[in-house]
């Protein structure tokens, strides 16, 4: 075997080589053409993408799950398409800095198994991720260089430099409005509450509450209501967190306490439709029936949406409503939440939405005028279904019309609009292999 340093080069045979990484770090191969860069997202090869499309280049673990510590870059030199001067083996780094990785080295092996050269990374130090070293055509035949070309900016800068185009936000931005739909939002917003500033998603800034009315209890036949919430198609086939029973209905023409009984434990829907042009507000009611968590506080006109509320042990739902019109309630199971898909999905007002696909983003287009709070629950190993963990971060938490997007791990996990008094738009992007390889970087 002929050892390198940082900087040799030395021709290899024009054949099917395996070129070994280690030690355990995260590897990607890069083919680029003659400019240095990549042609598309197709060009990289790391774990979530270990093909290349021409078939040339892959990415394995040897076969050995990887428990060595060593990553193969597989590169059929005879296949690789003429487009491409270089394949790029490169190296990354989750946390902690290149120069932590004990034995960081690369070694060419021949087809037939035997190492034809190697170089040991000494020259690492506060980067993240490198180049580390590189097979290129020269005078008909190809030859591998020991780079050690590291980035202080990580897979970041090294991508930049490399062509690969990770800025799809406004790729994947949703249409602009048409001026009909633009009159139409605005003619839903046109009671817009008043001036508010972002708030932490679980202390919500309350409005001043109308004079006192008498509450009324609700009666257990539902009462017309004006406006009729659209219909939803129910979560996937077989998906269920916490119990799943029949859901159950309450209506009155005004201020209310809902109090539904003998309901199973843990998190539960309650669907509001509201006639009104006046407040509306919902409060959940203590053992002492005293207000605790605020989930509606809106003065827009005929209020409706989706609320997530955790029913207690005694199996028993209270809320106070404070409603200027008729209403009518649903307590749904979480089994019947929407699925998000990459179709765009339309509705109003706040929801609970249900992403079970891998990590990804889902995209959201609001067009109210006041506060727009959206955050986020990892079901996977959360085992307990009468309660729900912790809520992710980072969460969305804006005002007035915007287009935002929030990053999603791999589901089941549960969306919840808290905030969002006006029409809404939202899907999920389909991240480019990029974005999935660079993903890594940003956690």
């Amino acid at each position: 075997m002929r050892g390198l340093i940082k900087g040799d080069n030395v021709f290899v045979p024009t054949a099917v080589l395996r070129v070994a990484v280690r030690n355990d770090i995260d590897v990607a191969a890069l083919l680029v053409t003659e400019r240095g860069r990549v042609r598309g997202d197709a060009d990289i090869v790391f774990d979530g993408a270990p093909v290349h499309p021409s078939g040339a280049v892959r990415l394995s673990d040897g076969g050995d799950g990887g428990e060595d510590g060593t990553v193969w870059v597989d590169a059929d030199l005879t296949g690789v398409e003429q487009e491409i001067s270089r394949v790029l083996v490169v190296a990354s780094t989750e946390g902690g800095a290149l120069r932590d990785v004990r034995d960081l080295s690369v070694r060419v092996l021949g087809p037939d198994g035997t190492t034809v050269v190697g170089y040991e990374v000494t020259e690492a130090g506060g980067e993240t991720a490198m180049v580390l070293a590189e097979l290129y055509r020269r005078a008909g035949g190809w030859k591998f260089r020991a780079v050690g070309q590291g980035y202080l900016d990580g897979l970041v800068g090294l991508a930049a430099d490399h062509g690969v185009d990770v800025a799809e936000e406004a790729a994947e931005a949703p249409p602009e409005d048409s001026p009909a739909e633009a009159e139409a939002a605005e003619a839903e917003t046109r009671t817009p509450e008043a001036p508010q500033v972002p708030v932490p998603a679980q202390a919500p800034v309350p409005t001043p509450l109308p004079a006192p009315a008498k509450l009324q209890v609700p009666s257990r036949t539902p009462d017309p209501v004006p406006y009729a919430y659209p219909p939803v198609a129910q979560g996937p086939s077989g998906w269920t967190f916490g119990a799943v029973f029949e859901p159950r209905t309450l209506s009155g023409p005004g201020n209310a306490v809902l109090d539904v009984e003998d309901l199973p434990p843990g998190p539960v829907m309650v669907e509001l439709t509201l006639k009104t042009d006046g407040y509306t507000g919902v409060w959940t009611l203590g053992p002492e029936n005293k207000e605790m968590d605020l989930l509606v506080n809106s003065t827009e006109q005929d209020f409706r949406g989706r609320l997530l509320h955790v029913v207690p042990e005694t199996g028993r739902l209270r809320m106070k409503l404070r409603a200027d019109g008729p209403w009518q309630a649903r307590v749904l199971p979480l089994a019947a939440a929407q699925l998000l898909t990459e179709e765009t999905m339309e509705s109003w007002g706040p929801n609970v939405l249900l992403h079970t696909g891998g990590p990804t983003d889902v995209a959201f287009h609001y067009r109210g005028s006041s506060n727009f709070i959206v955050d986020s629950y990892d079901l996977a190993g959360h085992d307990d279904p009468t309660t729900l963990p912790d809520s992710l971060r980072p969460y969305i938490n804006q005002i007035g019309r915007r287009r935002e997007s929030l990053s999603l791990p791999e589901g089941p996990v549960l969306v919840h609009l808290l905030r969002a008094a006006g029409p809404w738009r939202a899907r999920l992007k389909q991240p480019s292999a990029a974005t999935a390889w660079l993903r890594r970087a940003r956690r």
